[in-house]
């Protein structure tokens, strides 16, 4: 009997060390704003002795970003479009994100206003911040998030002289989509960092989407599909790496028995618009096709890859991607079913411009 209670007793604190240990790795993220500009370095493992290569690459990227700065920068990008000063709205949050540090609380209209003014009274960015200790960090982190959204871009839209035709129209503008199809309700909150307590005590690393079950799911950006299949934790998931490798989107908790789009499969290349999945309650179970989730919902995130030993790994880059949601919102991508596939089909097809 005292054999098994100290046994207890030993277990017990075993489970507080590493909980303990867990939660204050966390909280140095989460606290410490100087680990953000960190950059961690390793050996190339191809080096030898006489020839090592050192790599350089952000290890920590904190992206707190409110929406009112995102859809100020970005109505601001789209409009000088037009104008001889063209701006770059991720320069336009690097800035602001180098001005305060990386704390959006700060955040005021008429700081953004100033820096537009004087870029267009012909002030450069590189001048404007060449004092700026951390600007390049700042501008090579928030380029890795939001590198896809904004662009040229070519879309199908109908034929106003024939309805039964749709025609090519050139844009600039958001070129991302919202991860659920237009005309299909959803709620949400930034419920980033929260509480998850199933295998073992963790943090949410993304933005529950709440829906109702079977709503078409729509690739953010295009890309090619990395993952497929079950995750104890995730359910039925996809996992979508974007063209230039700096972001894996995250989309988990699809639909028992129907997950996915029928024909989608590892190694294929999806574009921005294209229904991928359908909205579900799978997870939280060891048994594939499981439903363990009381509340129907998509669990939307995104991973940033600045080397790719951060990917799978204790190095893991999850931001918090609430404001980017709302931001795509005003872009939904139109679908259609088949009735005969059961499955879902984008109304207007995409070409991304390189320009």
């Amino acid at each position: 009997m005292i054999i098994k209670i100290k046994l207890k007793i030993f277990y017990l604190l075993i489970t507080v060390i590493i909980t303990s240990t867990v939660f204050f790795s966390i909280k140095v993220h989460y606290s410490a704003p100087a680990a953000a500009v960190e950059y961690i370095s390793e050996n190339d493992n191809e080096s030898t002795e006489d020839n090592e290569k050192e790599k350089k690459f952000i290890k920590w990227v904190d992206f707190n970003v409110c929406y009112t700065a995102l859809d100020k920068a970005l109505r601001s990008d789209i409009k000088s479009q037009k104008n001889d000063v063209k701006l770059d709205w991720i320069e336009l949050l690097a800035y602001l994100g180098a001005k305060y540090g990386g704390n959006f609380s700060k955040y005021k209209e008429k700081h953004m206003d100033e820096l537009i003014k004087k870029l267009n009274n012909g002030e450069t960015i590189e001048e404007l911040t060449e004092k700026m200790k951390y600007f390049n960090y700042y501008l090579e982190a928030y380029t890795a998030i939001l590198d896809g959204f904004v662009g040229h871009y070519e879309i199908e839209v109908d034929n106003e002289e024939n309805p039964e035709e749709k025609v090519w129209v050139r844009k600039y503008g958001l070129k991302a989509f919202s991860p659920i199809a237009k005309g299909y309700d959803y709620s949400h909150y930034d419920d980033f960092g929260n509480s998850r307590d199933y295998g073992y005590k963790r943090v949410h690393l993304g933005n529950d989407l709440l829906g109702q079950v079977g709503t078409p799911i729509i690739a953010v950006e295009s890309g090619t599909v990395e993952a497929l299949g079950w995750n104890k934790y995730g359910g039925w998931r996809i996992g979508i790496r974007s063209f230039d490798k700096k972001r894996y989107y995250y989309y988990a908790h699809l639909r028992k028995n129907f997950p996915y789009k029928k024909t989608l499969k590892e190694g294929d290349t999806v574009f921005a618009g294209d229904v991928i999945g359908y909205l579900g309650r799978t997870g939280y179970s060891t048994r594939e096709n499981t439903n363990n989730l009381d509340i129907p919902h998509l669990h939307f995130g995104m991973q940033l890859i600045f080397d790719e030993s951060q990917k799978e790994s204790v190095n893991e880059i999850w931001i918090d991607v609430y404001n980017l949601v709302r931001l795509l919102r005003r872009n939904q991508s139109s679908t259609l079913k088949n009735p005969e596939t059961k499955d879902y089909y984008r109304i207007y097809n995409i070409r991304i411009l390189d320009e």
